[in-house]
């Protein structure tokens, strides 16, 4: 049975539709004031390198709404941060707990605490991968568009870890994605050539970004800088200016096409102002989503209900 989500390559076509119609069932739940609690006893623990508004605040509330209780950790806190191995900490928590967020920097840490747990681990985020982001923010596309077939999805801006998701989603689920980026800055070319390698989809990488969002269904954008590139940031907002979503770029695109960003944002740069509040911005209920997706992750997950494959 599947136990982590490491990546979204972890997952099967039919894992992310049984995880888009469980969040969406629980989201529709939520709203009616129905109340679930199969995760009635269990224990979510989060340990977090870095910083997070969403990301924690959606799993702690997940696991209140399922009826569990969640610990949050801070990495500087455990005694990894003296040294302790990783090995170590993995199988003293899966005594503890019935599943483990981590958010950090390393992809290797994050898979050495795969390695030696006995309960599912969830990449919460690390310099290469977002996968619950991705996971929250296709569920939000479904209820906006019906559906991700068919669709032209633009991601445009840096080839960042939000970027790499997208391309294990659209390997995965055969997406029309493309990712415009300034020349430079494009995805990690080892995670495309792997995701291209699936004959899956179709995901093309270019620095035309006018040409990108003609016919786009979904217009993407996220930070220049993500966390850990701070001293990169000045060179950064000079190469990045012209990739700025702002309504004349918006004006390229069909009148039906949604604009997304995974927050937080810093308006003037990657987006306008004016195209962060506008009416196709779906950025709010895109957030509001981490929280549904994430209490239909962690049901399955710590239920044990992937299918095998």
């Amino acid at each position: 049975m599947y136990k982590n989500i490491i990546t979204l390559l972890d997952l099967e076509k039919s894992d992310f539709e049984n995880l888009f119609s469980r969040a969406i069932e629980l989201k529709k739940k939520h709203k009616e004031g129905i109340l679930e609690t199969p995760l009635a006893g269990k224990t979510l623990g989060l340990i977090f390198d870095k910083h997070s508004t969403r990301t924690r605040i959606s799993f702690e509330t997940a696991m209140v709404q399922l009826g569990g209780t969640s610990i949050f950790i801070s990495a500087k806190d455990t005694q990894i941060a003296r040294d302790e191995p990783v090995r170590d900490t993995a199988r003293v928590l899966s005594r503890y707990l019935n599943a483990l967020a981590i958010r950090t920097y390393s992809q290797e840490l994050l898979k050495e605490f795969a390695s030696f747990s006995t309960i599912p681990v969830i990449n919460a985020l690390t310099d290469l991968y977002h996968p619950c982001q991705v996971l929250s923010d296709l569920m939000t596309v479904i209820e906006y568009k019906g559906g991700y077939e068919d669709l032209k999805i633009v991601w445009v801006g840096d080839g960042n870890n939000v970027s790499h998701s997208w391309i294990n989603a659209a390997a995965v689920l055969g997406l029309n994605l493309v990712l415009a980026c300034p020349e430079g800055f494009n995805p990690d070319p080892e995670i495309m050539q792997k995701a291209l390698g699936r004959g899956n989809g179709k995901i093309v990488v270019t620095s035309d970004l006018f040409e990108a969002v003609k016919d786009a269904d979904v217009i993407y954008t996220d930070v220049w800088a993500s966390m850990g590139q701070e001293g990169e940031y000045n060179s950064r907002k000079i190469v990045f200016k012209p990739f700025q979503v702002n309504s004349g770029l918006v004006k390229q695109a069909p009148r039906d096409v949604i604009i997304m960003h995974c927050l937080p944002a810093h308006r003037g740069e990657e987006i306008s102002e004016e195209v962060l509040e506008g009416p196709l911005s779906v950025v709010w209920d895109q957030s509001e989503n981490k929280l549904h997706m994430h209490k239909a992750i962690l049901e399955t997950l710590i239920s044990n209900s992937f299918v095998k494959k």
